[in-house]
């Protein structure tokens, strides 16, 4: 079965094209700047050149069409009509507490789908659209809704209720919901098999370290804990985000500076974490490089990030009641031995040894750098979100045929 994989923004379109029989994905790529005057395709066939083209792309549905053709084109595809995709999976990001699992897309759950729209309203309404845009396109193509937050619905309620009268939970559904669910539920399978042993015996704590970062604690293969919470602000120090925060300073700040509720967002969202700390940037390289140039603040935003991030490891330990491994993921995760090596000094109390030779080289590649002997086995594990979403996608068809 050939799947589709769509994850759409509200000015982009990123897509795989997955073989499910072999796990390849036959040709990646993404449309960005949707609506604009330049929109620019970027199309990577698996045995051929990275292709760029610059085209004047209105709206998704034209989007989702301009990946068909490149993708059955002469040049530069990989299927010769687009009845050889057999479905679409799509990222979906928000599926509020009834959405466990992936399912199956109709017309019910579509009305569903805009109902969770006030929790995510930065992300689904993007979702929806690049639904609708494929089944104008493909219309003989099955589709799945493949949620962000579905692997963190078995959290326990002490887990994800939060301090404020319960009143708003029934009323608005305000609790931890967790993201980035596909990335933790991949990695920490990966490394249940790296490790050998069955998935529910193990403990384990996956961080997925990109520009929007989290950490989850899995117990037996379940999500138990997660960072983020009612929102994907929540948790670690990120690229742009605040992370966890004392909920009085926005309040004060925004009386302060006489910002509206968009700004107070936008502040939060946009403007702080690294980027905001730094002065420098919001990639974690740049700031890294500043920091050894001498730079005070960018020093300080590393060491922040670190913290948080070892602060959560340290808790999530706790709440597991012991710890098999610890898995770093996504571009920072799988890419930056600096950010591992300093999140991990003073661990060693817990089991967690470093060996510094195999960190420094685990760049980009599946890694145990653990040393040797180590009670909790550390493990570089590199995402693959679009297979676990193209997996799904025939997993649930499979079922509702």
């Amino acid at each position: 079965m050939k799947i589709l994989v769509l994850n759409c923004g509200s000015s982009s379109v990123k897509y795989q094209l997955i073989d499910n029989t072999t796990k390849v994905a036959l040709a990646k790529g993404a449309i960005t700047r949707i609506g604009m005057s330049a929109s620019v395709l970027t199309h990577k066939p698996h045995d051929r050149e990275l292709v760029t083209i610059s085209a004047e792309i209105l709206d998704h549905i034209q989007a989702v069409e301009y990946v068909v053709s490149i993708l059955m084109s002469e040049n530069h595809g990989v299927i010769k009509n687009r009845e050889e995709i057999d479905a679409v999976g799509h990222r979906v990001v928000h599926g509020g507490e009834k959405f466990k699992d992936s399912v199956l897309i109709t017309k019910d759950l579509m009305s569903e789908l805009r109902s969770l729209i006030e929790l995510a309203p930065l992300h689904n309404p993007h979702n929806i659209r690049g639904i609708n845009a494929c089944q104008k396109t493909l219309p003989n193509a099955q589709m799945v809704a493949v949620f962000d937050t579905a692997f963190h619905q078995q959290m326990p309620p002490h887990a994800y209720i939060y301090g404020l009268p319960y009143v708003f939970y029934k009323r608005y559904g305000i609790r931890r919901y967790g993201f980035h669910g596909t990335s933790h539920r991949f990695v920490s399978n990966r490394a249940a098999e790296m490790l050998g042993k069955p998935l529910d015996e193990l403990k384990i704590i996956t961080a997925h370290l990109g520009n929007g970062a989290s950490v989850a604690a899995i117990d037996g293969g379940v999500s138990i804990d997660t960072s983020m919470g009612f929102t994907p602000l929540e948790g670690l120090l990120m690229g742009t985000r605040s992370g966890d925060l004392d909920p009085a300073i926005i309040l004060h700040i925004m009386a302060r500076e006489e910002l509206s509720l968009h700004e107070g967002n936008t502040l939060l969202n946009k403007h702080s974490g690294l980027a905001g700390i730094s002065g420098v940037s919001s990639d974690v390289r740049e700031v890294i490089e500043a920091s050894e140039d001498g730079n005070k603040n960018a020093a300080i935003a590393i060491d922040s990030y670190c913290y948080r991030l070892k602060k959560y490891i340290a808790g999530y330990a706790a709440a597991l009641g012991g710890l098999d491994a610890l898995v770093f993921t996504a571009g920072v995760g799988e890419n930056a031995p600096l950010i591992r090596a300093k999140t991990l000094e003073g661990l060693a109390f817990m089991g967690i040894a470093l060996d510094d030779a195999k960190n420094e080289k685990a760049v980009g590649t599946e890694s145990d750098i653990s040393l040797e002997g180590s009670q909790v086995k550390t493990l570089v594990v590199p995402t693959n979100e679009e297979l676990v979403i193209a997996m799904d996608t025939q997993r649930i068809i499979d079922a509702s045929n």
